[in-house]
């Protein structure tokens, strides 16, 4: 399963709270909010830009 994400898309992404910029996590399969401190999931190549299914950022997240 692969959950890359285009960097054209990624550029145009935005937290849906603070409507900042997002960074792609260094696995690739999750874009981070270092703003919110939220974590937003990519499914099946899709980000899941849902604030109630975002999870806290933690330490160990880059």
């Amino acid at each position: 399963m692969d959950a890359t994400i285009d960097k054209q898309l990624l550029d145009l992404l935005a937290c849906p709270k603070c409507k900042k910029g997002v960074r792609l996590s260094e696995n690739g399969n999750e874009l981070i909010c270092y703003h919110c401190k939220l974590v937003y999931e990519i499914r099946d190549g899709i980000p899941i830009m849902l604030i109630d299914e975002a999870r806290q950022l933690k330490d160990t997240d880059r």
